[in-house]
C-alpha cells in the first residue's frame, strides 16, 4: 500500500465530471442537508487525509472548529498537486477542488484503497460551502486558492516557503443549503476516536474554538491508538465483564482484500458486531459480516461437537447463540468496493464473504486448539445462550398464544384510538396511572392511544431474555403495538407488519425519575425493537418546564431561555413588575390539567416531539451498556467527565 513521495503529481489526477448537479441535488451526494449531511462534509475532507495515511504518507490530522462554525482540516501528507493538469490546462489543485470525481483515488497507482462517499470528495464540499480555502505545503512552497460555492475566486497563488508538506482545507458550509450550520463536538470526537482505532499509528487532534476554558485555552482532545482494533473492542466493552482476558485478533489478506478483525466475549446478553470497509461504517453489514458470522458458527460448532460440549442438549444450537455476548469489529480494505444504497450502508462484493470466512476461520481453528480453557469458557457461554434462547422462545410463544386465545386481546390499561389506520395513529407511553388519566382526558380519541406504564420497567440490559416476557409492562407494549419476535433461518427478527401505530411517543415527567424511565424504555427499544427506532417510529414528548402568568395572560416555556424571555416580555424590563408574575415549574405531567397537557404536549399543531434516531449505533451501544449495565466505574467516570456540561435543576 505504500506509495513513493515522487509518484503523486498532476497527471495522477483524473477528472470525470463537473459540479453542476451538486448544489441542485445535494442529498444525492451527501445523503441529506440536515445535521448528518453537515457533518458529512467534514468526513469527506478527513477521508482525503486518511487516504494519505493509508498510502503511508500521513501520520497527523488536525480538525479545528472555529467560533463561526467554519472548519479547518489539516494533514501532514504530500499535499495536493498544484502542477498543470495537461488535459484541462489548469492547476491540478483547482481540478481537485472544482471537478466532481477528480482526485488521486481514481488512479490505482496513487491509492490502493480509499474511502469517501462514492468518491465525490472535497469538490462536493467546495460546492456546498459559501467559502473554502485550500492551502498546500509542497515542494518547499505554500500555495493557496479560495472559492465561493465551488467557483474559484482567486488563482492558485504561491504565498511563501514551507519546510513541511500537507494540505489545509478551511470551509464554511453554505446557509442556502443546510438546515443547520452548527457542528456537534460529540459527533466529531466520536468519529475521530473511531478513525484512530481503525488506523493505528495515526494521531487525530480535535480543537473546538467555541469552547473556551477559564484560562483562555480551547477545548482540545487527541486520539491515538497503537493497538488498533484490539483497543477498539476493549473500549466498546469497558462497561462489560470479559470472559476471556484478551480479545482475539485476526489479520489476513487474499486477492488484494485485507481483513482485520478483533473480537471479545463478555457476560452480557447482547450481540454487537460493527463493520467497516475502507474506514467507512457499513451499518447494514454486508458480505464481510456474512463471512465473519459463517466462520464463527462453523468453527465453534465443529469444536464444540468434536469435544462433546453439545451432547446433553435437547435442542439445536443456532448461529446467534455463538454470538451472544460477542463484541466484534470487522474492518476490510477492498480496492473496488460495491455498496448497496446511497450512503454505503451495506457491502455487496460477493467474493469478500469467502475471503473473510477463510481468514477468520483459519485463526479461530488455531486459537481453539491452542487455548482449550478459553475455548471451554466461550462454549459454556454458548450453551447458556442456547438454553436461555429456548426458554425465551417458550415464554414468547406463551405470551403470543394467550393473546390469540383472548382474541388478540389488548392490554386492559390501553385506551385505544378509534382509527385503524396505523399511518395516522399514535400511542403515548405515559409514566403512571395519574398522568395516564390526564392524557386520556386530553387526547384526541380519533388517532391518539394512551398506555400507562406502572413504575420503572425492567432494565433489559441486565436481564436474561426470557425474563422480559414475564414483565407486565413489557408484555403490554408488545401486545399494544402489535409486533412480535419471530425466528427465520435460525435468526430472530422483529415482525412489524402488524404495527398498530406509526408514532410511538414516550411521555414522562420532566424530572430525574422521568429521565430514568425514558432511558429504560429506550434501552428496551434499542435491544429488542431496534427496527422501530431505525424506521423512525419512536419519539420523545417534550412537556414544558414552566408556565409564566401575569393576570389572565400566560406563556409556556420549554427551557430557561424561554422563561427569561417571558419574564422580560411581561415586565418590559422593569424588575419591579416581577412581583406580579406567577411562575410555575412543572415537575410532573400530573400537575397539568387535561387541556394544558393537550395544548402543550399532545396537540400536533403546537407540541414538540423529538424523533429518536441513531447517528452512531456503535456509540449508542456503548452508552446504553455503560448507563444501564453492571459495571459502576465507567458510569461514574462518564458522569464526572460530563458534569460540567449538565444543567442542574434546583
Amino acid at each position: 500500500m505504500t506509495a513513493q513521495k515522487n509518484d503523486y503529481g498532476a497527471n495522477n489526477i483524473q477528472a470525470l465530471e463537473g459540479l453542476e448537479a451538486v448544489r441542485k441535488r445535494p442529498g444525492m451526494y451527501i445523503g441529506s442537508t440536515d445535521f448528518k449531511g453537515l457533518h458529512h462534509l467534514v468526513w469527506e475532507v478527513i477521508d482525503n487525509s486518511i487516504d494519505e495515511h493509508l498510502a503511508g504518507q500521513c501520520d497527523l490530522i488536525e480538525v479545528i472548529v472555529h467560533p463561526d462554525n467554519s472548519m479547518t482540516v489539516k494533514d501532514n501528507g504530500r499535499g495536493i498537486p498544484v502542477g498543470l493538469h495537461e488535459k484541462l490546462q489548469k492547476s491540478a489543485l483547482e481540478v481537485v477542488m472544482t471537478v466532481l470525481h477528480a482526485g488521486g483515488k481514481f488512479d490505482k497507482d496513487t491509492y490502493k484503497v480509499s474511502g469517501g462517499l462514492h468518491g465525490v470528495g472535497v469538490s462536493c464540499v467546495n460546492a456546498l460551502s459559501s467559502y473554502l480555502k485550500a492551502e498546500v505545503h509542497r515542494e518547499g512552497k505554500i500555495f493557496t486558492q479560495e472559492y465561493n460555492q465551488g467557483r474559484p475566486t482567486t488563482e492558485v497563488m504561491e504565498i511563501g516557503e514551507a519546510s513541511d508538506t500537507g494540505t489545509y482545507i478551511t470551509f464554511r458550509p453554505d446557509k442556502e443549503i443546510f438546515e443547520t450550520l452548527e457542528f456537534k463536538y460529540d459527533t466529531l470526537s466520536t468519529r475521530l476516536r473511531e478513525l484512530s482505532f481503525l488506523n493505528k499509528g495515526l494521531q487525530l487532534k480535535l480543537t473546538d474554538e467555541r469552547d473556551v476554558e477559564e484560562d483562555g485555552s480551547f477545548r482540545v482532545e487527541s486520539f491515538f491508538s497503537e493497538g488498533g482494533l484490539v483497543e477498539f473492542v476493549q473500549y466498546l466493552d469497558e462497561s462489560r465483564t470479559p470472559i476471556i482476558d484478551e480479545p482475539i485478533f485476526i489479520a489476513g489478506k487474499k486477492d488484494d482484500v485485507e481483513v482485520d478483525v478483533a473480537m471479545q466475549y463478555n457476560t452480557s446478553y447482547s450481540e454487537n458486531i460493527y463493520s467497516f470497509v475502507n474506514n467507512i461504517t457499513t451499518k447494514d453489514g454486508g458480505t464481510h459480516v456474512s463471512g465473519f458470522k459463517r466462520a464463527i458458527t462453523r468453527e465453534f460448532s465443529k469444536y464444540a461437537t468434536d469435544n462433546g460440549f453439545f451432547s446433553k442438549l435437547k435442542f439445536n444450537v443456532s448461529g446467534e447463540d455463538f454470538r451472544e455476548g460477542l463484541t466484534a469489529v470487522i474492518s476490510v480494505k477492498v480496492q473496488e468496493p460495491q455498496f448497496k444504497g446511497q450512503t454505503k450502508g451495506e457491502l455487496g462484493n460477493s467474493e469478500v464473504t469467502s475471503i473473510v470466512s477463510q481468514c477468520v476461520g483459519d485463526v479461530l481453528k488455531f486459537y481453539l486448539e491452542e487455548n482449550p480453557k478459553k475455548a471451554k469458557q466461550i462454549i459454556d457461554k454458548v450453551v447458556l445462550a442456547a438454553t436461555a434462547r429456548e426458554a425465551a422462545r417458550k415464554a414468547r410463544e406463551s405470551v403470543q398464544r394467550k393473546n390469540v386465545l383472548a382474541g388478540g386481546g389488548l392490554p386492559g390499561k390501553l385506551s385505544d384510538c378509534t382509527s385503524k389506520d396505523p399511518t395516522e395513529s399514535e400511542i403515548f407511553l405515559v409514566e403512571g396511572d395519574s398522568a395516564g388519566g390526564t392524557a386520556k382526558q386530553g387526547r384526541d380519541r380519533h388517532f391518539q392511544a394512551i398506555l400507562p406504564l406502572r413504575g420503572k420497567i425492567l432494565n433489559v440490559e441486565k436481564a436474561l431474555e426470557y425474563k422480559i416476557y414475564d414483565n407486565e409492562e413489557i408484555k403490554n407494549m408488545f401486545t399494544a403495538l402489535g409486533v412480535s419476535i419471530q425466528e427465520k433461518d435460525g435468526e430472530r427478527e422483529l415482525n412489524i407488519e402488524k404495527l398498530r401505530y406509526h408514532k410511538i411517543v414516550i411521555m414522562t415527567d420532566a424530572d430525574v425519575d422521568g429521565s430514568h424511565i425514558t432511558t429504560l424504555i429506550l434501552t428496551f427499544f434499542f435491544r429488542y425493537m431496534r427496527a422501530l427506532v431505525d424506521q423512525g417510529h419512536i419519539y420523545i414528548a417534550a412537556p414544558p418546564l414552566y408556565q409564566v402568568r401575569k393576570g389572565k395572560q400566560s406563556r409556556y416555556c420549554w427551557n430557561e431561555e424561554e422563561r427569561k424571555e417571558a419574564i422580560e416580555i411581561y415586565t418590559k424590563g422593569n424588575p419591579a413588575e416581577a412581583s406580579s408574575l406567577k411562575i410555575q415549574r412543572y415537575k410532573g405531567l400530573g400537575e397539568m390539567n387535561a387541556d394544558q397537557l393537550w395544548e402543550t404536549t399532545m396537540d400536533p399543531e403546537t407540541r414538540i416531539l423529538r424523533r429518536v434516531t441513531i447517528d452512531d449505533a456503535l456509540e449508542a451501544d456503548r452508552v446504553f451498556s455503560m448507563l444501564m449495565g453492571e459495571e459502576v466505574p465507567p458510569r461514574r467516570d462518564f458522569i464526572e467527565r460530563n458534569a460540567k456540561y449538565a444543567k442542574v435543576d434546583i
